[in-house]
């Protein structure tokens, strides 16, 4: 891991960018403290870093100024500067041509976005908590949060490190996945927007169902896929503080 530019924000909190090889990643860190830092893993849709960073500095920001956990994001395979994926980028096309013209969206189709991306990426989220643990500044159990929620849900069911996950459902879900579900046992905590025009909503009930987790809480607000209420942020803030500190 190679530290690229740091900078203070104005609430403490330090923000780094670094990369890992290739894969451009950001670690945000409280204040100092006289104890190492919990780590939550962000996890975000392959949209880039650059456009996803609002969204992730907020919450990576208000997790270290008001709970003083560390947080930390990495680019997704063939988003942002990272090289095409001319493979994701086909699939993705098709299924921007099947929604289009109204078609429905078969397994084929999900198995193609999705598993590829899976098997990529889970692999260098664990290399990224490997050199982040190695920080003296953090130190402790790992959460998990942010979707692609079959990313997440791979994370969850193989890396013992997390202890605690929360999960965003509003992607497609290979039917693979749901068996991987069954095996995790970690507490979690699941968003559901009830109306997100992208999201088939059956689907996000049986995969919690599926979850083989003794712990688990489904928050479902009325409103579209952006349309998180904000108090969702300390809602989810408190379940890891419950399982972090």
């Amino acid at each position: 891991m190679h530290f690229t530019s740091e900078q203070r924000l104005d609430d403490g909190v330090l923000e780094r960018e670094f990369t890992l090889g290739e894969i451009p990643g950001i670690l945000w860190t409280p204040a100092p403290a006289s104890a190492p830092a919990p780590l939550i893993l962000i996890g975000h849709p392959p949209l880039g870093l650059r456009k996803m960073y609002p969204r992730l500095a907020g919450r990576a920001r208000y997790y270290a100024a008001e709970y003083g956990f560390a947080a930390a994001t990495i680019e997704l395979p063939g988003s942002g500067d990272r090289p095409r994926w001319p493979a994701a980028e086909q699939a993705r096309a098709d299924l921007r041509r099947a929604m289009q013209a109204g078609d429905p969206v078969g397994g084929d189709l999900i198995d193609a976005l999705i598993l590829p991306l899976v098997d990529k990426a889970v692999p260098e989220w664990q290399a990224a908590l490997d050199d982040l643990q190695s920080l003296p500044e953090i130190g402790g159990p790992v959460g998990y949060e942010g979707g692609v929620i079959s990313i997440g849900v791979r994370l969850a069911a193989v890396e013992p490190r997390i202890v605690a996950a929360g999960f965003f459902a509003g992607s497609l879900v290979p039917a693979a996945m749901f068996e991987e579900a069954r095996q995790v046992t970690i507490p979690l905590h699941v968003l559901l927007q009830w109306d997100d025009e992208g999201n088939d909503r059956q689907a996000s009930l049986n995969l919690f169902d599926a979850f083989g987790s003794k712990e688990k809480t489904l928050h479902a607000n009325l409103g579209g896929h952006t349309g998180v209420p904000q108090f969702e942020l300390e809602t989810g803030a408190r379940f890891f503080a419950r399982h972090l500190k």
